[in-house]
This record gives C-alpha cells, structure tokens and sequence, in this order.
C-alpha cells in the first residue's frame, strides 16, 4: 500500500523559509513523478511543483518559480520543497501526491494516484 507522509509545515513570519518533506512509503522513487499542491482557505487546490523521477526533472507555477525548490532524496524515499522568501499569500494546507509522470499534465490533480494528508503552511507576522 502506497502512503505518502507530509512533514515541516508550521508558522513563518513574511520573507521566512521552510523545509517541507514527503516521505514515501510502499513505492519507490524509481519511476513517475511526484508532485505538491496546496489549499488555501476558500480556495481550490493548486499545482505548485513536480519532479519527474525518472530524469530528475522539475517543474514550477509561476507563482512559487525562484522561491521554492523541489528536490528528491532517493535513499529516504523522500521529496523536498524548500520554500523561501514566503509571503502570506502562500499560506495554505500543503500536499503531495504521487503518480505517473506527464510533462503536458503535471499540473493536474488526476493525474495523481496516491495523496498525502497534507501539512499547514501559515504565513504571518
């Protein structure tokens, strides 16, 4: 059974950084993509970013492009988003998900299996 696990959110104040983890369980990192998404209050969720497993590749919003960095860690099973500078319109309820790789479609919740519960990302001072 597929579980992702989100980890690192919590209260930032505006231009502060945070580490977000997604820890991976029951599937490895080898193959298709994993990417987050957030939930702000009354809003719908949205794509912020993605990498392709296969080839490492990473994939950005335009909202989040130069402030925030995906990355893998293959041996943990886990994927990263660094998230600097952060502004309050960045508060949201953050999830990964996993599925397999589109680079036409990454941005789309279907095209994702298996999602964590997410984490809370409030930006405040």
């Amino acid at each position: 059974q597929v579980q992702l696990v989100e980890s690192g959110g919590g209260l930032v104040q505006p231009g502060g950084s945070l580490r977000l983890s997604c820890v991976v369980s029951g599937a490895t990192l080898d193959h298709g993509a994993v990417g987050w998404f957030r939930q702000a209050p009354g809003k719908e969720r949205e794509a912020i970013s993605c990498i392709s497993n296969h080839d490492g590749n990473t994939y950005y919003m335009d909202s989040v492009k130069d402030r925030f960095t995906i990355s893998r860690d293959n041996a943990k099973n886990t994927v990263l988003l660094q998230m600097n500078n952060l502004k309050p319109d960045d508060t949201a309820v953050y999830y990964c998900a996993k599925g397999p790789f589109r680079s036409t479609s990454w941005w789309l919740e279907v095209m994702y299996d298996y999602w964590g519960r997410g984490t809370q990302v409030t930006v405040s001072s």
